[in-house]
């Protein structure tokens, strides 16, 4: 039987505070009550009391505690996924509240890794911050490719400019998921506009076997695609004498003209010429390689959110033609 309604304000509702939650979120994060003492400037044991009466309004257990810190319960996590959710809810409400007040204010949190960091978001991020320049953007760095979207699902970050391994089903990703597709990014071969390969008309993969490439990890979507199109040709791929995720680092090496990459076509389309990069005049795949915002579905973002979102989709739109894949 469900508890009623003067059961949960006597025993739980009254004594819940929001003050605790966020205390019990610190003990978590820091894995000690000491160190989450220290950092919200309280002693450890007026922290020790706080989950300890948290603990006996809930009726259980939230913390275990062990000589290395503490980790949370089933139960604890349970609380804290919740609690989260409603910290965020309040901010989003503030924010909303800030803007509604002052329109050309307010923030944005924004997960983006870099490969599409140094390419599309740099556009996007000219234009809406000369259009709102009073509204803060925080940008993390979030690795791809992935199917689990952590900072998302920790409400680390509003929002995820992603470069997806497939192409998401009328808008959705999964039950948890959205995804609204901007464009198709195809990825090209890199190669520095001083390298020999850059001035020749005609170059075949089988060519390109020997040379000394710069890649990201196998994991890493462009790096599928190069494997994928030497299979194809009944080749195997070929060895990267460097492996890193750094797209800077790659782009540095690759200027210099020894070495040869795969880069994302907006990236190249943005930066190369700065960076005196040139494109290989050789299609990797033709499979869709999407690039979309992803949200949280049961989750309503702010005004702010929306003028990033048209604002990615006007930049979308104006760089979609230039990114289609190459005609050979």
């Amino acid at each position: 039987m469900a508890p009623s309604q003067p059961d949960w304000e006597d025993r739980i509702g009254r004594r819940l505070k929001l003050r605790d939650l966020h205390v019990l979120a610190e003990v978590v994060q820091y894995g000690s009550m000491a160190k989450a003492a220290s950092k919200l400037g309280v002693s450890t044991p007026s922290i020790s009391e706080v989950i300890a009466a948290l603990e006996h309004a809930l009726g259980v257990r939230l913390l275990d505690r062990t000589a290395k810190g503490v980790t949370m319960t089933p139960y604890g996590e349970a609380l804290l996924s919740r609690g989260r959710s409603a910290f965020d809810e309040l901010r989003q409400g503030i924010r909303d509240i800030e803007f509604i007040a002052d329109p050309g204010s307010g923030e944005l949190r924004i997960g983006c890794p870099e490969s599409i960091a140094a390419g599309f978001l740099l556009p996007v991020m000219e234009r809406v911050t000369t259009d709102y320049p009073r509204v803060k953007f925080h940008v993390e760095h979030v690795r791809q490719p992935t199917v689990e979207f952590p900072e998302l699902m920790e409400r680390k970050v509003d929002l995820v400019l992603a470069r997806l391994v497939r192409v998401p089903s009328l808008g959705r990703l999964d039950e948890e998921l959205n995804a609204d597709v901007l464009f198709d990014d195809p990825y090209s071969l890199v190669v520095g506009a001083k390298s020999q390969w850059a001035r020749r008309r005609r170059v075949d993969l089988v060519d390109l076997v020997d040379e000394p490439w710069i890649m990201p990890p196998l994991d890493a979507i462009g790096a599928y695609h190069l494997a994928d199109a030497y299979t194809a040709s009944g080749m195997k791929a070929p060895n990267s004498v460097i492996t890193t995720f750094s797209l800077h680092l790659r782009i540095d090496l690759v200027s210099s003209g020894q070495f040869i990459t795969v880069l994302p076509r907006s990236t190249l389309q943005i930066i190369g010429k700065r960076r005196s990069l040139a494109e290989l005049p050789i299609e990797l795949s033709m499979q869709p390689t999407p690039v979309a915002i992803v949200t949280l579905r049961n989750r309503t973002l702010g005004p702010v959110a929306d003028v990033f979102i048209k604002c990615a989709r006007e930049v979308a739109k104006s760089v979609a033609g230039r990114l289609r894949p190459r005609k050979t």
